[in-house]
This record gives structure tokens, C-alpha cells and sequence, in this order.
């Protein structure tokens, strides 16, 4: 089995720093659980093309966290944590330039 480095980028952490406690806590939990398994069964890939991520989401709650699955490298960047509604995934595609794709 692949065990993944997982990256979380600057503006995710400050995110997730945000959260209330107990939803800081499952965050943190579900990322550490993605450098086993990238693509747990409570995960759905989104519909949006970003070579050489293959974008995903986790669902907790009301909460969403974004990542890029890079399955040749091993790596996992975690874009975003963010709560649904009101987040719609508008800025999906400046989260992706930002980290350089």
C-alpha cells in the first residue's frame, strides 16, 4: 500500500486554524488519515480537470475539504477546508494556480 506525503498549503492551515475546536479536530484527523489512503470511501473526485492533481473532496459535516492526489509522486496538497453552504467550489480554479498548476 502507497503511504502519501501530505502537503497542506498556507491558506488551508490558516482555514483550519479558524475551525470551531471539535471540527478542528476531525480536520486534522481526516488529513493525517489521507497520507494511508488518498481516496477513502468518503471521498468524492470533483469534476475538474488539473493536471497532474486529481482534485477531490471529504465531506464532514457541513465542512469540505479540498485536495490534489498526485499518484506518482505520492503526494496529497490539501487546498482548502471550507463550509458548505455557502462555499460552492467558485474558486477551485485559483486554489489550483496558486499551488502551480
Amino acid at each position: 500500500m502507497t503511504r502519501y506525503t501530505v502537503y497542506v498549503t498556507p491558506g488551508a492551515l490558516r482555514e483550519i486554524r479558524r475551525l470551531p475546536g471539535h471540527m478542528r479536530q476531525r480536520v486534522r484527523r481526516a488529513i493525517s488519515d489521507l497520507r494511508d489512503d488518498a481516496r477513502p470511501t468518503a471521498s468524492s473526485a470533483l469534476s475538474v480537470s488539473a493536471e497532474p492533481w486529481e482534485l477531490r473532496r471529504v465531506r464532514l459535516d457541513r465542512w469540505r475539504i479540498l485536495y490534489g492526489v498526485v499518484e506518482d509522486e505520492g503526494i496529497v496538497d490539501v487546498l482548502a477546508v471550507r463550509r458548505r453552504p455557502p462555499y460552492d467550489y467558485g474558486d477551485l480554479q485559483q486554489l489550483i494556480e496558486d499551488l502551480g498548476g
